[in-house]
């Protein structure tokens, strides 16, 4: 079967273990990479594949074709099979991963959803298996060549909490027993963390910036406003680390909590603890969580801030081997801890609209287009229609949740039509997911729910800044604001 127009097949490689190889046999590790390395170049390219990049000992490689990619990785498996690479007494075993789709280009890499995807495949393999997406298996020939074949392993949720049937490449000359794949799922990574029905866009500079602030701080709050994508960063950031830690990530969502009360009752059902009769609550999930390595998720802290944070420090007191990250409007004011305010998805230039491909590799228009395509299948970016998408990405302020909503507008708008109708963005700006909480269904819905929160005081405030376009100086700020009530 031909691959669809647009459509490209990836195939990612790597070396299981190969940092404890290097801390064991540094000095025979060399000469084995570099073995490794001309056999992994010399399968890809006798298939007609192109590597774009390598890191360390991994590859990324692209193809034209499906049946090409999986022709070229049964080749390097087949080849370390009948000829190992030994390092001291021990194997170098590779594994891979092979998932087909769209994706940017800039210079000679790749960038986007797709390529996200393949790395979350690859992370669930082990060593010397190479697992297989739905998407590329639905392009292969039905006759795999050389009498190769797909295994079907069932649906798994990958690291990017989103579900998929993945297949494992079999053949008789490669090993083809294995545990179970190292997916959300596997009964060694243990979590609660919740499906995604839509791919994880940009944020890779967040991202590094979260996991570098968690690898040194034991409790970190992601602030920002409504909208600005905090839940689904805490989310991403906690899949990705999920093995490091033994005793599970958990996640709270506060929510749809009206009470403050309950907030350590949230965090005792999401950890799966019942009440004990006459012992206060928190002391119940101190005791458990005291020698556990753990990862706590609590999410949305803003209108339940006092409580959260007392059981926070409670926690953190008593429980040394637990970290913490929050979210919420504000910090939540704990001794010891690290905030971090997420920035907006990085906008186009102002002025002249770049070129696609570098319009391509921008967060906002990123997002934009991966979720106008839910909406029309067959929307893509032009040169037609790339200067009012650009518009309205830098109208909506690079804000997630209102470039969403703006871009399921693509169902029955044009951008240049959605561009226009940006004046009434409250009004324009509606129709979230109705499984979503009400504030997060509607802008106006959004900005109501947060102007709620703040107290009688900050509202004055907030209504006086107002009258500044495009940020103030303090000094500017006191002017307007210093008298009562602000």
């Amino acid at each position: 079967m031909d691959a669809l127009p647009g459509i490209l097949t990836f195939l990612f490689t790597d070396i299981e273990g190969s940092t404890r190889l290097w801390d064991e046999h540094a000095e025979a590790m060399s000469p084995a990479l570099a073995r490794h390395d001309a056999l992994v170049r010399e399968s890809i390219e006798a298939h007609q594949g192109q590597v774009f990049k390598t890191m360390g000992d991994a590859f990324h490689a692209s193809f034209a074709e499906a049946n090409a990619a999986v022709a070229a990785v049964l080749d390097l498996q087949k080849r370390l099979q009948s000829d190992p690479i030994l390092v001291g007494d021990v194997t170098l075993k590779v594994r891979a991963a092979v998932h087909s789709g769209t994706a940017g280009r800039r210079d000679n890499d790749f960038f986007g959803p797709t390529l996200n995807r393949t790395a979350r495949l690859l992370a669930a393999a082990h060593g010397e298996q190479t697992l297989v997406s739905s998407v590329t298996r639905a392009l292969l020939d039905p006759m795999l060549a050389d009498g190769a074949s797909l295994r079907e392993l069932g649906e798994h949720r990958l690291r990017d909490l989103r579900s998929d049937t993945i297949y494992q490449l079999v053949h008789a000359a490669i090993r083809s027993d294995f545990p179970p794949i190292l997916s959300l799922g596997a009964s060694e990574l243990p979590n609660n963390l919740p499906e995604q029905l839509t791919s994880f866009v940009g944020r890779e500079e967040a991202l590094a910036e979260v996991k570098d602030l968690v690898s040194r701080n034991r409790l970190l709050t992601i602030t920002g406003s409504g909208g600005a994508g905090k839940s689904r960063l805490m989310l991403q950031f906690a899949a990705d680390v999920l093995p490091e830690f033994a005793g599970g990530v958990w996640l709270t969502e506060l929510a749809p909590l009206s009470d403050p009360a309950l907030v350590p009752s949230a965090i005792a059902s999401s950890l799966r603890l019942r009440e004990e009769p006459g012992r206060p609550l928190l002391a119940t999930i101190t005791d458990y969580l005291k020698e556990r390595v753990v990862l706590l998720l609590i999410d949305n802290c803003e209108h339940v801030l006092d409580d959260a944070a007392h059981v926070v420090d409670t926690i953190l007191r008593a429980c040394p081997k637990v970290k913490i990250v929050a979210t919420s409007r504000e910090a939540l004011g704990v001794g010891g801890e690290q905030s971090y305010r997420i920035p907006s998805l990085a906008l186009p230039p102002a002025g002249a609209t770049p070129p696609l491909n570098e319009l391509e590799s921008c967060e906002s228009i990123r997002l934009f287009l991966d979720r106008a395509v839910l909406a029309q299948p067959s929307f893509r970016l032009t040169t037609a229609n790339a200067e009012p998408i650009a518009r309205i990405c830098r109208r909506l302020d690079g804000i997630p949740l209102a470039i969403e909503l703006a871009a399921a507008r693509a169902r029955a708008l044009a951008p240049d039509q959605i561009a226009a109708r940006l004046d009434d963005r409250f009004r324009l700006l509606t129709g979230g997911s109705r499984t979503a909480l009400p504030r997060q269904q509607t802008l106006r819905a959004m900005i109501d729910w947060s102007y709620d929160l703040l107290s009688p005081k900050e509202q004055a405030l907030l209504q006086r800044l107002s009258v500044f376009a495009g940020g103030w100086t303090l000094e500017s700020a006191e002017k307007v604001c210093a008298d009562e009530p602000a």
